[in-house]
């Protein structure tokens, strides 16, 4: 049957027939029709955001967390220029978002119109695939292809910039066909080499699994595929931080994150491999350090949906373009049918030396009575949430590694963080969109002062909708991460790294209609925490934590992985006697 209806209902006929239950959002003269089905209609809720970064980190939130796409509506112009942090954000992180933007009228455009801007131009190179439509019978076509292409191949973000009289025309509304569409990227990697990279793990006396977030967005059966493989063959396994979960931290093979702030153990590991088998990462360069002094006595596999990664930053020897979950499920059969076999003994005497690597204990610290360490914050977090139904996302900065390091996840899609940008003011409105997603579950941003008060309004939308994410704030009063690299590798000239006015968060919180909770000793910290946990809304919990701690381990910048700077260990001895360190 023939439906006939404005661009405006096509929009959010194209939302439910995709199955979205949530926009986030902020309304402008440019999509008022669009907002104005919105209002008609109780199928999908509207969560109004208070800036529009916030609305797409908190698509972001809600997408990692679920897997399925977060959808974001903003207006023209400065609407639209607002999302772009978070569009880079979610390309960089493989997050599939779809944003729509209100365009001005398709007869003014050019002419520097009221809020005009060339959206599809200025977030060409931050979105996966973008569309300007010009024509309301496109519309819906459109909207359904954004879809796939968000969801299929490597995840990321598209947008569609919709100009407000194609809102106003009518035209016929098209349904779903993503099967009839050009974009079908290839899921089946190739078997020959899967069966060489098989025939190598066959010999492999020192290898290692090296996973990152294309597993996660491959789905719960990669992850399953993956523990399978791993306790099947009893290889080693590391992790990106966009990775953490798809293998549980509890897991026997399990020997840490890797990279700059990655554990001692998974660096020296991946640095001595002779077999990295590396499963939906894009060797960042946050992992590799020196790419000449990379894992340098390895074969190497890659194995990533994205064929542009593959040989793009490092040569290997097995390139496998294909989604993981059917990568690992042939390299699973092709392994049993070979007999199941491994170098048994070599591998143990590997398991010896990681073992030995293990015993420095790269994350031991001192907790001096009075004071609260940071690692000690994130201990008792861990010791005391460990047991919810949790969720956790991060801003940026220190206390994003130390969250890293002593939180444990043992399941995929619980880790929400910015990796490949680093934005700050991605964590709390991230918190947003993963708790309106699940509204029972307990939802916690780890924070830093100065990253968390970059998207602050946002506690409006928490009280708003009564979404009681916990807000843990590790305040130290500095620029943490800027002022350690000014500590070790500018002379400790601390430039513009201290805050000097900052608010007081207990009365922030009160301001907002939230809780507050200040906590600035080692012996109130457990109640502390145990009373946000137990409140029913948002709080903002300001921890106040030694304000001069360095994050370790740390590979400085432009070093190989075996040149770590540990605890109690000058930064001479982690650069040797290159001299200079290359930022």
């Amino acid at each position: 049957m023939t439906r006939q209806m404005t661009g405006a209902k096509m929009v959010v006929q194209a939302l439910k027939d995709q199955g979205v239950d949530v926009v986030f959002g902020y309304p402008g003269g440019a999509v008022l029709p669009i907002y104005d089905e919105i209002f008609q209609q109780n199928d999908i809720q509207h969560i109004l955001v208070r800036h529009e970064q916030g609305a797409v980190h908190a698509a972001e939130g809600y997408a990692r967390s679920t897997g399925k796409p977060g959808v974001v509506l903003v207006t023209s112009g400065p609407g639209a220029t607002n999302a772009v942090t978070g569009l880079t954000d979610a390309l960089l992180d493989s997050i599939p978002i779809v944003v729509l933007t209100g365009q001005v009228p398709t007869f003014m455009i050019g002419s520097d119109a009221f809020q005009e801007a060339d959206t599809v131009g200025i977030t060409r190179p931050c979105t996966k695939h973008n569309w300007l439509v010009k024509e309301t019978s496109r519309l819906a076509g459109t909207i359904h292809e954004a879809f796939h292409v968000a969801t299929s191949g490597r995840p990321g973000p598209v947008l569609i910039d919709i100009p407000k009289d194609v809102q106003f025309a009518t035209d016929e509304y098209t349904t779903p066909t993503p099967a009839r569409s050009h974009y079908q990227p290839q899921v089946k990697g190739d078997m020959a080499t899967i069966t060489d990279l098989v025939e190598a793990m066959e010999k492999a006396e020192r290898p290692v699994f090296y996973t990152g977030g294309g597993v996660i967005n491959s789905g719960n059966s990669a992850s399953i595929l993956l523990r399978e493989i791993v306790e099947a063959t009893g290889f080693p396994i590391t992790s990106t931080l966009m990775g953490l979960g798809a293998y549980p931290a509890s897991g026997k093979k399990w020997i840490g994150m890797l990279g700059m702030h990655g554990l001692y153990e998974a660096n020296m590991a991946m640095h001595g491999c002779d077999l990295m088998i590396n499963i939906g990462a894009r060797f960042d360069d946050r992992i590799t350090g020196l790419l000449d002094a990379f894992s340098p006595n390895s074969k190497k596999a890659h194995i990533d949906i994205d064929p542009s990664s593959i040989n793009k930053v490092i040569r290997v020897d097995f390139p496998i373009v294909g989604d993981v979950a059917h990568v690992l499920e042939d390299m699973l059969n092709i392994w049993k049918a070979r007999g199941r076999k491994t170098n048994s003994s070599a591998v143990a005497k590997w398991w010896s030396q990681i073992e030995e690597w293990q015993s420095v204990d790269c994350l031991a610290y001192k907790q001096a009575p009075g004071t609260i360490r940071p690692q000690h914050a994130l201990a008792r977090l861990e010791a005391l949430t460990k047991d919810h139904d949790r969720y956790i996302c991060t801003e940026v900065g220190q206390h994003q590694m130390w969250a890293a390091q002593y939180l444990n996840f043992e399941d995929p899609n619980r880790f929400m963080t910015s990796g490949g940008l680093g934005t700050m003011g991605y964590g709390f409105p991230s918190s947003v969109g993963v708790q309106m997603a699940h509204r029972d579950s307990l939802v916690i941003n780890v924070a830093g002062e100065a990253s968390w008060l970059m998207n602050m309004q946002e506690m409006g939308t928490a009280v708003q909708y009564r979404l009681p994410v916990k807000q843990f704030i590790l305040n130290n009063e500095r620029l943490g991460m800027v002022r350690q690299w000014q500590e070790l590798l500018h002379g400790e000239r601390y430039s513009q790294s201290w805050s000097e006015a900052l608010p007081d968060f207990v009365k922030l919180a009160e301001a907002f209609g939230a809780k507050g909770i200040l906590c600035d000793n080692e012996a109130d910290l457990d109640e502390a925490i145990l009373e946000m946990i137990n409140h029913d809304g948002p709080v903002i919990f300001d921890c106040l934590v030694e304000k001069h701690e360095n994050c370790l381990p740390m590979i400085p910048s432009g070093e190989p992985h075996n040149k770590m700077l540990l605890p109690n260990a000058s930064t001479q001895d982690a650069i040797g006697s290159s001299g200079a360190v290359m930022v």
